[in-house]
């Protein structure tokens, strides 16, 4: 494994930590800055806003920055982000420091996808990538739970100050270990707007929308249904959180081999085991044994989809694969978004804490569609993961040094 890839996971493992770890300090910081929990919950989505919005912005004006120096400066943003979040002395500016860190975090792995794309053989593109979001799983596992003991312990602040460390640490492994790449020639801004115009690609955002909604649906009330319907304490929460980051672990492992065999199977297969899985799951939840499987089970198969989604919609912008990339990851956030509040609007009807479950089914299956009928109307197949370039986007691996 070349050790730039290290250096995107170091990245991605602090990308990670901050984006999640939020939802476990609002009490902490809805106390100290004098507002109410619920209120304090726009914070989340001042990150996911900061992302859908920083996603094609950043990409397009960074459009003719070598990628190795991109990267860097968006991970010093995403560092100077958390800073200010740190610092923040009152509500407002704390949701400001929250846009800001949240503005590179789709540039960021769009370009970094590209990148890891291109450090390994062809064969084994998909498993680079994948390689690369592990850093945002092992986060769920271990980044979130310790930042927000951290944070519970020493003031939300000094969550933030440490995630900020983590972000200065990762800019000099960027700088370090990713090589610069020869003869890398730029498209520039209308080329990448020009390749979100193709119809494979805009169907591979939708289905990541649609798809990826099914487990944001009950990812963000996974916590109640543990409490309200499974029986666990609120304790055992953070066990439960962590089940799942490891479940997308396992996840992130299997898809990369899968995708770089078969793309769009993997994908086809992915979003049908998800389908299956949320609904088993309004049953499952009942039994404490049986709900801590299907935590594991729903993070494997939820991230399974990222995987070929993002090796498809950069194949399909073929010459300017990287404004696609990184608007994947807005699509990705919209699902995160569209899939909380659909969850939330099904348990304030009254349909029980569990009726999430069904409409991530239906969200998956929605995704599943879409994705068939992408395959189907597709003139040009893809069977593996190639990302296809020209010989003056993509340069050769003699190239990279």
């Amino acid at each position: 494994m070349p050790l730039a890839l290290l250096a995107l996971a170091v990245s991605a493992f602090g990308i990670g930590t901050t984006e999640f770890v939020m939802m476990g300090l609002l009490p902490n910081v809805a106390g100290d800055l004098d507002t109410s929990v619920p209120t304090a919950g726009y914070l989340v989505s001042a990150y996911a806003i900061g992302v859908v919005v920083g996603a094609p912005l950043l990409t397009a004006l960074g459009s003719r920055i070598p990628r190795k120096r991109m990267l860097v400066l968006l991970m010093a943003l995403f560092t100077v982000g958390n800073l200010a979040s740190a610092l923040a002395p009152n509500f407002g500016l704390l949701i400001a420091g929250r846009v800001l860190a949240g503005l590179p975090h789709g540039a960021f792995f769009g370009v970094g996808a590209v990148v890891a794309s291109r450090l390994v053989s062809e064969d084994r593109r998909a498993r680079a990538v994948a390689t690369m979001f592990l850093g945002l799983t092992i986060a769920n596992i271990v980044g979130v739970p310790v930042a927000t003991l951290l944070g519970q312990n020493l003031g939300w602040r000094a969550t933030f100050l440490v995630v900020s460390a983590i972000g200065v640490v990762a800019m000099a492994a960027l700088a370090r270990l990713v090589p610069q790449v020869s003869h890398e020639q730029h498209g520039g801004l209308r080329q990448e707007l020009g390749a979100l115009r193709d119809r494979q690609v805009i169907l591979g955002l939708l289905t990541a929308v649609f798809g990826f909604a099914g487990v944001f649906a009950v990812y963000s009330y996974l916590a109640s249904m543990m409490t309200e319907v499974t029986g666990f304490g609120e304790s055992t929460v953070t066990l439960v959180l962590a089940l799942f980051g490891i479940g997308m672990t396992l996840g992130a492992l299997i898809a990369g081999p899968l995708t770089d065999r078969a793309l769009r199977p993997t994908l086809y297969g992915s979003l049908a085991a998800l389908a299956v899985t949320l609904v088993a799951f309004d049953f499952t939840v009942h039994v404490k044994w049986a709900a801590l499987v299907s935590v594991v089970v729903l993070g494997a198969v939820g991230f399974m989809t990222t995987t070929p989604l993002q090796m498809l919609v950069m194949n399909k912008a073929q010459h300017a694969p990287t404004l696609a990339s990184a608007s994947n990851h807005s699509a990705f956030n919209l699902a995160n978004a569209g899939g909380a509040w659909l969850g939330g609007v099904a348990i304030a009807a009254g349909w029980g804490w569990t009726s999430p479950t069904l409409v991530g089914a239906v969200l998956a299956v929605i995704g599943l569609a879409i994705a068939l009928i992408a395959g189907r109307t597709d003139r040009a197949p893809v069977g593996g993961s190639r990302v296809v370039a020209s010989s003056e986007s993509m340069p050769h691996m003699s190239e990279v040094r």
